[in-house]
């Protein structure tokens, strides 16, 4: 029996998500792949402990949090401008509003981005995102609250996509 049994079916099976939370916080396609690879790389010796856990899953998803915390804290990374590009093509509304997403998110503190792509991009609940980010509940609204109030200040184009009750919820 192979050690790794079921780690390359979990891998495939759960690579775009996970692909996606990592792009999500780190705003570069090739950041990603790596931060995605560094962690499945350290996972991969813990594999029959966490499956026999039973969620793997959200193990990975606060290895990756945490890794990219972690090179944050080690290098700085030049933040975007909030300009959107110029280069002589059209973007309809819906691109445009990624980029300066993807440009306001850059923006935010690393746990403060965190909290919105687990909340908001993963659809987790307050529970559940304050069990992967190991904290209260109250820290998760908070931290929601906080993020999206600077969402609002840095991008304010972007207030279209939030929805009363997301506004709401985020405010209590």
């Amino acid at each position: 029996m192979d050690r790794h049994d079921g780690f390359r079916e979990f891998v495939l099976a759960r690579q775009q998500a996970l692909m996606r939370t990592a792009y999500l916080l780190t705003g570069d396609a090739h950041l990603a792949e790596d931060l995605l690879q560094s962690v499945l790389a350290k996972v991969v010796g813990q594999w029959g402990k966490l499956s026999r856990g039973g969620s793997p899953e959200a193990y990975i998803r606060k290895s990756l949090i945490n890794q990219y915390i972690s090179w944050r804290r080690r290098s700085r990374p030049e933040l975007p401008s909030a300009d959107v590009p110029q280069h002589g093509a059209s973007y309809d509304d819906a691109t445009l509003d990624r980029i300066v997403l993807r440009q306001a998110l850059a923006r935010l503190t690393p746990r403060q981005r965190a909290v919105i792509v687990l909340r908001f991009w993963e659809d987790l609940t307050e529970a559940q995102t304050a069990e992967v980010l190991r904290c209260s509940i109250g820290n998760i609204k908070s931290q929601t609250h906080h993020a999206l109030t600077r969402l609002r200040t840095i991008a304010p184009e972007l207030a279209h996509l939030l929805s009363d009750a997301e506004i709401e919820e985020a405010a209590q």
